[in-house]
């Protein structure tokens, strides 16, 4: 039961997260159940894939729709290289070779790039720009 709601509870918070910021709930429900539940980097990840098979964005998309923050467009396009690239990354994850310990520093590593960028690019780009 504990279990339940703590996987209710990270559902959650990814949830708001994402439609805060539109980041893909795997960026919160991943690193929340291997690190507050013990699960396995892969278990974790497959996890959050079912979590998110039916379209969960549905009813925070529309709210973006209705205020003219939606590209339809682009939108398909994106879920079309989602589709691929969920293929593809799901194949190279689940090989016999990749551990759970090179995933999770894999995802850490993405995490940081990511984080990084947010915090400093302004301050890199600003370096490089004519003055």
């Amino acid at each position: 039961m504990d279990m339940m709601w703590s996987l209710l509870a990270i559902g959650f918070a990814a949830g708001i997260a994402g439609g805060l910021f539109g980041i893909g709930g795997g960026a919160i429900m991943v690193p929340a159940m291997v690190l507050l539940l013990g699960m396995s980097q892969k278990l974790s990840t497959g996890t959050s894939l079912i979590a998110q098979i039916f379209p969960i964005g549905v009813l925070a998309a529309i709210v973006y729709y209705r205020e003219g923050n939606v590209n339809i467009k682009q939108g398909v396009i994106l879920a079309a290289g989602l589709i691929i690239g969920n293929l593809l990354g799901a194949l190279f994850a689940n090989q016999p070779y990749i551990s759970d310990q090179f995933m999770k520093k894999l995802y850490g590593v993405f995490l940081f790039v990511i984080g990084a960028r947010y915090l400093f690019w302004d301050v890199i780009a600003g370096m490089f720009q004519k003055q």
